[in-house]
């Protein structure tokens, strides 16, 4: 499984930013997506920026990975995962069966 990590945008240009998040700081590929300004949230794939992130999806992302961490350690997670609860799961459109 391969995880992306949201990181903010300290400063960078085309080629590469300083980004941070997950507790640490590190210079990042900006190749795929572009310059993009400080405050920005990208989703960070080895070292590569893959795409930006609105703020409410960066949030979601951070909390899920901390909820998986807490998992991981035999914390409570549930309330990582607060935007699923008393919800049904549903697939992306593009995973959803065409039934008509």
């Amino acid at each position: 499984m391969c995880l992306g990590i949201p990181m903010t945008v300290i400063e960078g240009d085309d080629i590469s930013a300083l980004c941070e998040g997950a507790g640490r700081a590190e210079r990042i590929s900006m190749l795929l997506i572009g310059a993009q300004p400080p405050g920005a949230n990208v989703l960070v794939h080895l070292g590569t920026a893959m795409r930006v992130l609105d703020e409410e999806e960066a949030a979601l992302i951070a909390d899920a990975l901390a909820g998986l961490d807490a998992a991981l350690a035999g914390r409570t997670f549930e309330a990582h995962f607060a935007d699923l609860i008393d919800r049904e799961p549903q697939l992306p459109a593009h995973l959803r069966r065409n039934l008509g």
